[in-house]
């Protein structure tokens, strides 16, 4: 994914940009979104029936990281999009350049009473570098670090408790610490990416996946049902 022909490459900045600095934006989204989830067979963006939560997360590259929750049981929705950046509707060549401020996410829709939170981080956690900051593996650039936006009070402690667990099993393994981003989506606006971006891994089978990770699992917690 970061080997795309992106002609904005010599100008992306080395950190988070500032708000003051980024990309402006425009008042509407500049391409079409789809309405369904091709692999899920569900609406793209809700709404959801009761029972059902969204959590934003980022992984790296959105491809990949939405690949590994559609065979979720529990798992009823998902899409890939742009989030905690300050340029509105932005395209992904702008994402890519660093000036939007966003990340990389995937939105998982899942109905808790089937999956649990702490399934949804455990894959979360488990299955990407947490500790490589501004970028996965090849992929480098501050829209490819690790996120977590968290809809609901559960989500945001349980985030905050495995990432310290979590923490504890790197530093016994001797990796770095962990970079991850954990906050509130609050008024924070999600702008789903590009059509083709959605369900890429099953409309390109053989196309890109990140593969970056620790190889560490996370720990059980104590007082929390381990799936």
């Amino acid at each position: 994914m970061a080997l795309m022909s992106n002609p904005f490459r010599r100008s992306v900045p080395s950190g988070l940009v500032a708000q003051q600095d980024a990309l402006p934006g425009r008042g509407r989204p500049a391409y079409a979104i789809p309405d369904r989830n091709a692999v899920l067979a569900a609406p793209l963006l809700g709404p959801w029936p009761q029972g059902v939560e969204e959590i934003y997360l980022g992984m790296g590259c959105f491809w990949g990281a939405e690949e590994l929750y559609w065979s979720v049981p529990g798992v009823v929705g998902s899409s890939v999009g742009y989030l905690g950046g300050f340029t509105s509707f932005p395209t992904y060549e702008e994402v890519c350049t660093g000036r939007t401020g966003h990340a990389e996410v995937v939105c998982v829709a899942y109905r808790s009473a089937q999956v649990s939170t702490l399934e949804i981080l455990r894959i979360f956690w488990e299955h990407h570098d947490p500790t490589q900051g501004n970028r996965q593996g090849n992929d480098i650039g501050t829209q490819y670090r690790s996120a977590i936006y968290t809809t609901n009070d559960e989500q945001l402690a349980l985030a905050l408790r495995t990432r310290e667990a979590f923490e504890v099993t790197l530093r016994q393994a001797g990796l770095p610490t962990i970079t991850t981003q954990i906050e509130p989506i609050g008024d924070q606006v999600y702008y789903p990416a590009e059509d083709y971006h959605q369900q890429y891994l099953h409309k390109v089978p053989h196309g890109y996946r990140c593969h970056a990770t620790t190889g560490m699992r996370l720990p059980e917690l104590l007082g929390t049902a381990q799936e």
